[in-house]
């Protein structure tokens, strides 16, 4: 699952350094790198400083992943000396498709959420206050849910349209994009990511407006991606998940297995 063989958007190619892998051409440079990189001490250095003035060099910032189980151990204090800044740390949960879809649906409903929403993930549905969730179709709708994720987070996210776009045209088999409208507007959005030859389906995105959260849309699209993965034969979810979501989560069948952090390095102003 950390370097994928996915069809990657048009302008977006892997480049292979030793034991990583930069991902090149989108907003902010990545690095996706194995669970132990077999090297340590000033070639670890050299291999930070390698990725980090390679996206110097292109005017762009630079994330670095490391789970908790990464090794070897040094590689956080080694990235925060070339200037890389932590994070906030988030749980790595694991959940089987079929029991979150069940329990993430059953919470929906509770809370007077999608329970309206049935058959196909995606499948427009409405609820008797007439919230619409739909599969997200179009540039257009990637930059509702772009502006949506900017109003949830606080800073600029209409990269996530490009990227969302980029997904969809590559291959529209390996993401499924859902959103959640009230009024006109989109209100709560998420999006699932089938990682092939593997059993995995990674749940990215989920966020809910403010106003709008306590009433089961979050749990909505938990239910409606699960689902969907059943469907496709995939077993089991895979969530890098915020202190926020990470209990909702766990009542919904998902187990921590390890923290992530993301580790950035953004040129001097």
């Amino acid at each position: 699952m950390r370097i994928p063989a996915d069809a990657l958007p048009e302008g977006v190619f892997y480049e292979r350094d030793g034991p990583v892998v930069r991902v090149v051409g989108t907003h902010l440079g990545r690095v996706r790198a194995p669970r132990d990189l077999g090297v340590a001490g000033a070639q670890l250095d050299g291999l930070i400083a390698r990725q980090r003035d390679f996206f110097a060099a292109r005017g762009q910032g630079v994330e670095w992943k490391v789970r908790a189980h990464d090794l070897p151990a040094e590689l956080p204090e080694r990235l925060v000396a070339a200037g890389f800044v932590a994070g906030e740390p988030a749980a790595v949960l694991i959940g089987p498709a079929a029991e979150v879809a069940g329990k993430a649906a059953r919470a929906a409903g509770k809370a007077g959420g999608a329970a309206q929403v049935n058959g196909r993930a995606g499948e427009v549905g409405r609820e008797p206050d007439g919230v619409v969730l739909r599969r997200a179709v179009g540039a257009q709708d990637m930059r509702r849910i772009a502006e949506q994720q900017t109003r949830v987070w606080g800073f600029d996210c209409s990269w996530v349209a490009d990227d969302l776009t980029g997904r969809v045209t590559a291959d529209p088999g390996q993401i499924t994009v859902l959103v959640a409208e009230a009024g006109g507007q989109v209100v709560s959005s998420a999006w699932s990511v089938y990682q092939r030859g593997t059993e995995f389906v990674a749940l990215l995105g989920g966020t809910t407006v403010p106003q709008w959260r306590g009433r089961g849309l979050y749990s909505a699209l938990v239910a409606a991606r699960a689902r969907e993965a059943v469907e496709r034969g995939f077993r089991l979810l895979h969530v890098d998940a915020s202190p926020a979501s990470a209990p909702i989560l766990r009542r919904y069948g998902f187990q921590e297995i390890t923290t992530s952090r993301h580790y950035q390095w953004v040129p001097p102003a």
